[in-house]
């Protein structure tokens, strides 16, 4: 019998398709500084971005056969050696991209017209004073977004971007172009496909009035001091990928000059404790890391994942 363990939790839909085939699934929490020694009562184990997946937990599961994650990242589990262990590792791309997208459209519409401000300060405050103080929002067709990393995410922030009537620019090393196909909800018979070429990073960050960032991290910042000298003035910047990606302090120092106008953070370098410079400037609107955190996307998470594991296992049970 094929042993599921759901360290960080698994949305009921995924749960009963593992069920349905006859797999039993435990959702327990077993603390970090234990899974080591409980690994091994596992075919199966589940993480979202809680568990850290180390050489010494791959090297205690020596009836792993697969690590699923729960999400796009990977960077909390040792993959390579994991795989070199012959255990396979799973994510799921596909179903929180859109949910991803539509948060980093939140936020880009929350700084245009600086909701994340008048939301704070309506409740107790003066209204006509605050209507003059926030009239001066701006609106965001006709403006130029530019996508750093143009994956499934990344292209559902494009599509997002062409309905909002926006221009699109979009940058990524290992894309050279995407087919965006667009079928709308309850016309079927409507169906819009548009090509994307991608273009130069310096060339994306310096026409662009809105950035937003979808790729993974790495050891130093994709946007810095150089990068954000090459912006227009009055940049909008938003980061729902992973905390890093833009350095903090450069991010703060355009804040307070102006050359930046505004920054949507879902995701910060300190996590679970962000700076608070950021979380408290009147200019930042704040998420606490729920890119994919929507009920439908954490269902989809779940059917994915479980999915893959029926398919690897088969009638083998």
């Amino acid at each position: 019998m094929i042993k599921i363990l759901a360290n960080d939790g698994i949305h009921p839909d995924g749960r009963l398709l593992l069920e349905e085939a006859n797999y039993i699934v435990t959702d327990e929490k077993i603390p970090q500084e234990e899974l080591a020694s409980r690994i091994n009562e596992f075919d199966v184990l589940i993480v979202r971005s809680a568990t850290k997946v180390t050489k010494a937990i791959i090297d205690a599961g020596k009836n792993l056969k697969i690590i699923a994650r729960g999400g796009v990242g990977l960077d909390n589990i040792d993959v390579e050696y994991a795989q070199s262990k012959g255990i396979e590792v799973y994510n799921t791309p596909q179903a929180s991209s859109r949910a991803v997208a539509e948060l980093a459209f939140g936020h880009m519409i929350a700084l245009s017209r600086l909701l994340h401000r008048s939301n704070r300060e309506m409740a107790g405050g003066d209204f006509k004073k605050l209507k003059k103080q926030y009239e001066a929002g701006v609106q965001m067709r006709g403006k130029v977004l530019g996508i750093l990393g143009f994956g499934r995410i990344g292209q559902e922030v494009a599509k997002i971007g062409v309905g909002m009537g926006m221009e699109i620019r979009a940058h990524d090393p290992f894309v050279q172009e995407a087919v965006l196909s667009m079928q709308f909800h309850n016309y079927s018979d409507l169906k819009i496909c548009l090509t994307i070429h991608t273009e130069s990073l310096e060339r994306v960050i310096r026409e662009s009035d809105y950035i937003t960032l979808h790729l993974p991290g790495g050891s130093e910042a994709v946007i810095g001091a150089a990068e954000v000298a090459k912006m227009k003035d009055g940049v909008y910047l938003i980061n729902t990928a992973r905390g890093g990606v833009i350095d903090e302090q450069v991010l703060l120092d355009g804040l307070e000059s102006g050359k930046i106008a505004g920054a949507g953070l879902d995701v910060f370098a300190n996590e679970p404790n962000p700076r608070e410079a950021l979380l408290n400037h009147p200019n930042v609107s704040c998420t606490p890391h729920i890119g994919a955190a929507t009920l439908e996307a954490q269902s989809y998470i779940g059917m994915e994942l479980a999915d893959k594991i029926i398919g690897f296992f088969g009638d083998d049970k």
